[in-house]
């Protein structure tokens, strides 16, 4: 039985973007140096899932943002100018409207269009920012980022912008650094929720966090974080925030990233299955059966073996099926959860 599944985040169109060819062949036609491509996608069950557009840096090592056991300590890179993140943004969005040209996914803005798209055979796209650089504070870029189909914003990556501050992945470490929203920030905020833009607090440090909370009025979103009681990464939701996030009727989707997964903290492929289980287990007690979802973090960390790529998840949906969920309660973090909280907040 091949279940369906929508994934909370992946950084695809950033690996395309970064290939060398003709980009929507390789996502088409399948691409073995990626996590994602169509072929795959549709082998493994993959029904559609949000479409990250993370501006890299120009230069430096993505991996001087992590700490932990072995490695230095991590620092939130400098801000990006708006020009770079412009391009690097408008390059992946034209990467997924020509894949969608081309047949290989649909552009979706709301859960109807991801439903049509899926009941048609066609891979669901939402697009979605990771780190809101590219966006200035008049908001004009984010009036044709709309229009495009952007439907998902995260206010920040691992660093600071215009609109909040992010968290370095230190271990052991909380969120607890760093300012909180700004005053465009807040403005941002209020504007995703008038136009039903979600807003994603992944990567987001606890200040922001709690001017979100205290800001938005809908339900919080961490797209790709994991529990921190399990692994006291900087990037993961301590006890409050997953009591504000299931307060607030909200979800998270689990990371399969290995650093946000093992209790120690480390780097490792050799990471079992049943790390991940115990977040989803830890994830359903604190949010219910309808606040947990998947955010696998493909083409954007380090997994676990066990995972590999998309054709991996349908092993975690087993491992969970053998712990005991119920056939109902598995389509529900694997799919249903995330097209409720898409139809809550985007439409």
């Amino acid at each position: 039985m091949t279940i369906p599944f929508f994934d909370g985040h992946n950084d695809t169109l950033l690996k395309l973007l970064e290939a060398e060819g003709d980009k929507e062949r390789l996502f088409i036609e399948g691409m073995p140096a990626a996590d994602i491509d169509l072929p795959r996608a549709k082998a493994a069950g993959m029904a559609g899932g949000f479409f990250a557009m993370f501006p890299p840096p120009l230069k430096g090592n993505l991996g001087s943002v992590v700490a932990g056991a072995g490695n230095a300590k991590g620092e939130l890179p400098p801000e990006l100018g708006l020009a770079d993140a412009q391009a690097s943004t408008l390059a992946m969005t034209a990467i997924a409207l020509q894949i969608e040209r081309a047949g290989g996914m649909a552009i979706c803005r709301s859960a109807a269009e991801i439903r049509a798209a899926v009941a048609g055979g066609t891979l669901a796209a939402v697009l979605h920012i990771e780190g809101a650089e590219a966006i200035d504070t008049r908001f004009d870029a984010l009036e044709v980022l709309y229009a495009a189909g952007l439907r998902s914003i995260g206010l920040v990556w691992s660093r600071a912008n215009a609109y909040a501050s992010g968290v370095p992945f230190r271990f052991p470490s909380d969120a607890e650094i760093g300012p909180g929203l700004s005053d465009a920030g807040k403005a941002l905020v209020k504007e995703c929720n008038s136009r039903g833009i979600m807003i994603d607090l992944s990567h987001l440090n606890a200040a922001g966090f709690r001017d979100v909370s205290a800001l938005s009025d809908r339900p919080l979103v961490a797209t790709h974080s994991n529990v921190h009681a399990i692994c006291a990464n900087s990037r993961n939701l301590v006890d409050w925030q997953l009591a504000a996030i299931a307060e607030s009727g909200g979800i998270v989707g689990v990371n399969y990233a290995a650093g946000f997964l093992r209790p120690d903290g480390q780097w490792l492929k050799d990471t079992p299955m049943e790390v991940v289980v115990r977040h989803v287990d830890a994830l359903v007690a604190a949010l219910g059966e309808d606040g947990v979802a998947l955010g696998s973090d493909f083409d954007g960390a380090m997994l676990p073996a066990e995972i590999g790529d998309v054709t991996g998840v349908p092993k975690l949906l087993q491992a969970l099926l053998d712990k005991g969920y119920g056939e109902e309660l598995v389509g529900k973090i694997a799919y249903g959860n995330w097209l409720k909280m898409i139809e809550r907040t985007i439409g």
